[in-house]
């Protein structure tokens, strides 16, 4: 596999440094388990060696012929056969018997009898039973020295040896069985640290740990410097990656939401739901508190096994408010080619007038059309000196007028010296297209009309819009300003449901409130703070 372009040649990659880190470990334990097995092995054959003297010593000390023996006029005829025949039973290499002032009446060398013990015989005198190493005439042994006793008294007294050389032959035979098995595990254990060191190796693709430090600081660089947001979640829908600008979409707060489920971190029912799509999302508008947001979703497989979802967020608001601005222009544009439509009709009426001699009839046809078209223009633009919103009342009267609705504003409308009328577009704008449309609903029992009032009062801007459709369920008004509740049965979830939910993201983002009035039709009443920022 080609190495990434920024891997420098000649570092060691993290496989390598782990395999040669194991390699040093599993030498390091087997050498120092092997140590510690040939010292324990040792010390068990001198333990071996000094409980089998101690016991033969111990049972040559009791026996009756060995104090018969010892009585009579020569001991070592007696004792000397009788000593070795023991000796090779028991696998010792000596056995002496002696008299308490030390010389000997047996010996492996019988050209030794009648020599004097060369060793420690004070304790045994005082009628102890010792075990010591010692060299002797054999050469270095562990001996066991105990007293011989005939009615009190010692009349005798035995060692029992095994020569160091044959503990040592022991303790080799020993030693093979523990260095096979020290090689044996490290053999396992560098094979193991191989196997881990490949499977590290393909899934780092050979990369240094710098390089793997530097390639993660840059990713994270570059996740927390896009500006479109990032949430990244595993299977479980636990919060895996979260950059900055997802956090500030989302207006997460503290502590980290990694690691946190996608329905704790307050978001919206859909939204969350979103988030953990099994399946991909594309272009999905969601209305959160203060921002409307465009999401993706795309879950991520790896050899056909779900790892997780990638979730992109981009911000809508402004674009979603410029929509707005542009669609109150296209509406105002239209009403005035209506208008001018009219208009035309109206002139060619005029001019039939004239032509048939009737000028009087013609004067007052004019003039009765222009009073109404100017005493509303005349109330908008004394009621409202905001130009955008002026424009946003004449052309909703002049769409309301097309589709047969009557539109009035209230005679206590006064809306001057409001900062930032952009959320007032979109505020009025879609209650006054809601009212218009529950209007039209409502034409069968009475005549379709809407009023938009608005007035100052208590440091607060209160606008109303109320209609004469059938009015609005009670049970229905808390879900009303949710993305996707509409009364409408045609369009999607783009074209239908986000209109009352942009309302309520800009009253609260503006810190105002909403009450829903049903007694007779539908009355909005929205209260903005004046002095909201």
């Amino acid at each position: 596999m080609r190495r990434p372009a920024w891997t420098v040649p000649g570092r060691w990659s993290l496989a390598g440094q782990l395999l040669v880190l194991q390699a040093a470990i599993v030498g390091l334990l087997v050498a120092a388990g092997a140590t510690i097995a040939y010292l324990d092995a040792g010390r068990s054959a001198d333990e071996a060696a000094a409980q089998t003297v101690t016991a033969v010593a111990k049972s040559i000390a009791d026996a009756d012929n060995v104090r018969t023996a010892v009585a009579s006029p020569d001991p070592s005829r007696l004792l000397q056969p009788y000593a070795e025949r023991v000796r090779r039973d028991t696998g010792v290499d000596f056995i002496t018997i002696m008299s308490p002032a030390g010389i000997r009446y047996t010996h492996p060398n019988p050209s030794r009898i009648g020599g004097r013990f060369v060793g420690n015989t004070g304790p045994a005198l005082a009628g102890l039973t010792f075990t010591e190493t010692y060299t002797g005439t054999l050469g270095p042994s562990v001996r066991t020295v105990t007293p011989v006793h005939d009615g009190g008294r010692i009349v005798a007294l035995v060692a029992v040896g095994i020569t160091v050389r044959v503990i040592s032959a022991e303790l080799r035979e020993r030693l093979v069985a523990v260095a096979a098995v020290a090689v044996a595990v490290l053999v396992v254990g560098v094979g193991g640290s191989c196997l881990v060191a490949a499977r590290l190796r393909r899934q780092t693709r050979g990369v240094a740990p710098g390089e793997l430090r530097e390639m993660f600081e840059y990713y994270e660089a570059i996740l927390h410097t896009v500006r479109e947001g990032l949430l990244l979640t595993d299977r479980s829908g636990r919060v895996v990656l979260c950059n900055d600008a997802a956090r500030d979409l989302l207006d997460l707060k503290p502590p980290d939401p990694r690691g946190r489920h996608v329905g704790e971190l307050g978001l919206s029912d859909e939204l969350a739901a979103t988030c953990v799509s099994r399946e991909p999302r594309s272009d999905e508008i969601h209305v959160a508190d203060t921002r409307v947001l465009v999401v993706n979703t795309k879950p991520v497989r790896s050899r056909d096994k779900a790892m997780g979802n990638v979730v992109t967020l981009r911000d809508h608001t402004e674009l979603q408010a410029l929509t707005g601005e542009l669609d109150t222009v296209r509406g105002f544009a239209e009403s005035l080619r209506s208008q001018a439509h009219e208009a035309a009709n109206r002139l060619h009426t005029v001019v039939s007038l004239v032509e048939l001699g009737r000028p009087e009839q013609a004067v007052e046809f004019a003039t009765a059309e222009l009073r109404t078209a100017q005493r509303l223009t005349d109330r908008v633009v004394g009621s409202v000196t905001e130009p955008v919103l002026a424009a946003l009342l004449l052309g909703k009267s002049a769409e309301a007028a097309e589709r047969g609705v009557d539109f009035v504003v209230a005679d206590d409308t006064v809306l001057d010296g409001v900062p930032e009328p952009r959320d007032l577009v979109t505020i009025l704008g879609n209650l006054i297209d809601n009212a218009v449309d529950a209007a039209l609903a409502g034409a069968e029992t009475r005549p379709p009309r809407v009023v938009v009032g608005a007035r100052k009062e208590d440091g607060h801007l209160v606008l109303e819009v109320s209609d004469s459709g059938p009015g609005v369920d009670p049970a229905a008004v808390p879900e009303m300003f949710r993305r996707g509740w509409t009364t409408k049965t045609s369009g999607g979830p783009v074209g239908h449901g986000i209109g009352l939910a942009l309302v309520g993201q800009a009253v609260r983002r503006r810190g105002g409130e909403v009450r829903v009035g049903h007694d007779d039709g539908a009355v909005f009443t929205v209260r903005l703070p004046l002095d909201a920022p």
